[in-house]
């Protein structure tokens, strides 16, 4: 997990609170690099609702991580990174109570689908449609709607476990990169990360071909490879996650990835007519 996927999250949260009840350092509207991502269907481009927000925030969290670094990232980093941008969309969604969508079709149906833009894939003015092809098998966006049109019925879930334990790696991978880190408190945090995917795992029984499953062995491997970074810090003395059957059925599903990649194929034909900025530029207060 690289450590500008960790960054663009904990920015954007500056601007889009991911938790009731809670301001942000900055007015969402006053920041014009991210405000472009904004799409109200009127010239005023301003994000009006909720639902505009998380669109704008969605969008900008796939082009920066995703689309930016799609010639450098190998399929099993870009699955991941969609599972983690989707994890917070998912989240956000049901956190702000978005009352008039009821499922992906009804994203499909209102946003995109007599869009055209899906097929076509654009990186920086350069067709990256070849490079789409290798990463998801599919020759542009459209191609995977149609070949995955039931996938657009499912209902959400309420992730907030799944996020929960995110942000707890995220905050693990930061005390990795600090000059002096400090073992105790990287101890908590793992700690809570433990306990979090416990409770993830606790109630359910999968197998390996289970979307369940994956989601799972995502957060146990960055899990691992985040204390593996960790020089100053003695394997030994951190929690081990624990195992799960890979030969009964799930019982309780959190999260699909099947949710995950039919939110895709919604949003990223939007996300590739947005002009490329450089990060450190995107979150200007100036």
């Amino acid at each position: 997990m690289y450590h500008h996927l960790c960054e663009i999250f904990n920015a954007l949260r500056n601007y889009l609170a991911d938790e009731l009840g809670k301001s942000t350092k900055y007015e969402f509207d006053k920041n014009e690099d991210l405000k472009k991502y904004c799409s109200n269907g009127d010239s005023e481009n301003k994000c009006k609702t909720d639902l505009d927000k998380i669109k704008a925030g969605f969008l900008f969290l796939f082009e920066q991580i995703i689309v930016n670094n799609i010639d450098n990232l190998s399929k099993e980093q870009t699955k991941g990174f969609i599972i983690y941008i989707m994890i917070w969309l998912n989240y956000m969604l049901n956190l702000k109570n978005v009352n008039n969508i009821n499922d992906l079709n009804d994203f499909y149906i209102k946003y995109t689908e007599n869009n055209t833009n899906f097929t076509n894939c654009n990186q920086g003015g350069k067709d990256c449609n070849s490079i789409l092809k290798d990463k998801t098998g599919y020759n542009n966006f459209k191609e995977f709607i149609e070949a995955n049109i039931c996938l657009l019925n499912i209902k959400f879930e309420d992730p907030s476990k799944v996020y929960d334990s995110f942000k707890l790696l995220c905050n693990m991978f930061y005390g990795v990169n600090t000059v002096n880190p400090n073992p105790e408190e990287y101890l908590r945090i793992a700690n809570q990360f433990v306990e979090k995917y416990k409770e993830l795992n606790g109630d359910s029984d999968i197998t390996e071909d289970n979307p369940y499953y994956q989601v799972l062995s995502i957060l146990s491997n960055d899990y691992n490879n985040i204390i593996n970074r960790c020089i100053d810090c003695q394997s030994s003395y951190f929690p081990t996650l624990s195992t799960y059957s890979r030969r009964s059925v799930i019982k309780n599903t959190l999260i699909s990835i099947a949710f995950i990649f039919a939110s895709v194929s919604i949003f990223l034909g939007i996300a590739y007519k947005v002009n490329n900025k450089e990060l450190n530029n995107i979150f200007s207060t100036d």
